[in-house]
């Protein structure tokens, strides 16, 4: 195979079909736009949205809300989950390894949900209040 013999596969690629040029193409005449109006005419086109003078949909309905661009890197686990673990030490790996977390979260917040019955050190993730010491209470540690 050389370089200048590399070619797109059949059917991959097609002719941009030419309009207004005659009336053997089927687009001739009027080139597909129809009779008069502001579509058929040069330049006559108008924003997305415009609805001739009346108020667009998007300005009649009210603003609500926003979807934050940081929800798919954090991410929260129960004390249950943690305790229903195998393993001792805890870090952010660990449960992307357990499948707990997603494989893009960032940030992990432990958060006091069910009940924790072993020791447990947790390194690298965020613990509330409640769940910090009901982890201490059961002999772990959060670093």
């Amino acid at each position: 195979m050389q370089l200048n013999t590399i070619q797109p596969a059949d059917g991959a690629k097609h002719y941009k079909r030419r309009v207004g040029r005659g009336i053997g193409s089927g687009l001739g005449k009027t080139a597909g736009r129809g009779h008069k109006g502001q579509k058929s005419r040069t330049g006559g086109f108008h924003k997305v949205g415009f609805e001739g003078g009346q108020m667009p949909l998007q300005r009649r309905l009210p603003k609500r809300g926003f979807k934050s661009m940081a929800t798919p890197y954090k991410a929260e686990v129960n004390l249950s989950e943690i305790n229903a673990l195998p393993i001792e030490d805890v870090d952010m790996l660990a449960l992307k390894q357990a499948g707990l977390v997603s494989q893009l979260a960032k940030t992990v917040r432990v958060i006091l949900s069910g009940e924790i019955s072993r020791k447990v050190k947790l390194t690298g993730l965020i613990a509330t209040k409640g769940a910090k010491a009901a982890i201490e209470a059961a002999g772990g540690s959060v670093a």
